[in-house]
């Protein structure tokens, strides 16, 4: 299960619909217990692929940086999110191909549908597995 703060849920959102039509992506940063995932922050990062539009990548320098801020405010991360512009609400065959946190929770934002849909899913290494999404309500 993957807990999203009501202000982490709408920083992923506001991200998808700012980079629009290019992909957003970012780290989810939190607490992890066991398949029970909280994120409490977004990190924000460039989406550095050669096709934006249709895929994402994060400089590794970049994610090394936001990486060590996460561990240094007392968080783990969580996972990872992107956003589909016109595309499904599911991971892509180049998620799938690219994706490298086992146990860690992949998000995705798709802009195709008016509200946004904004779904999770759990790598175990070979494949993503759906996974339920719960937001907290503001204060909790």
């Amino acid at each position: 299960m993957l807990v999203l703060a009501r202000d982490a849920y709408a920083a992923i959102l506001e991200h998808a619909e700012d980079d629009a039509p290019l992909e957003a992506c970012g780290i989810l940063a939190g607490q992890r217990d066991g398949d029970r995932s909280r994120v409490q922050a977004v990190y924000r990062v460039r989406n550095v692929a050669d096709a934006p539009r249709v895929t994402y990548a994060i400089d590794p320098e970049e994610q090394f940086r936001t990486m060590e801020t996460i561990e240094a405010h007392g968080q783990s991360v969580v996972g990872f999110y992107h956003s589909h512009p016109a595309g499904p609400t599911g991971p892509s065959e180049t998620d799938a191909a690219r994706a490298t946190w086992e146990g860690h929770h992949y998000v995705i934002a798709s802009l195709a549908r008016r509200p946004p849909v904004l779904d999770a899913w759990r790598w175990t290494d070979d494949r993503f597995l759906a996974d339920d999404v719960v937001v907290d309500p503001p204060g909790d």
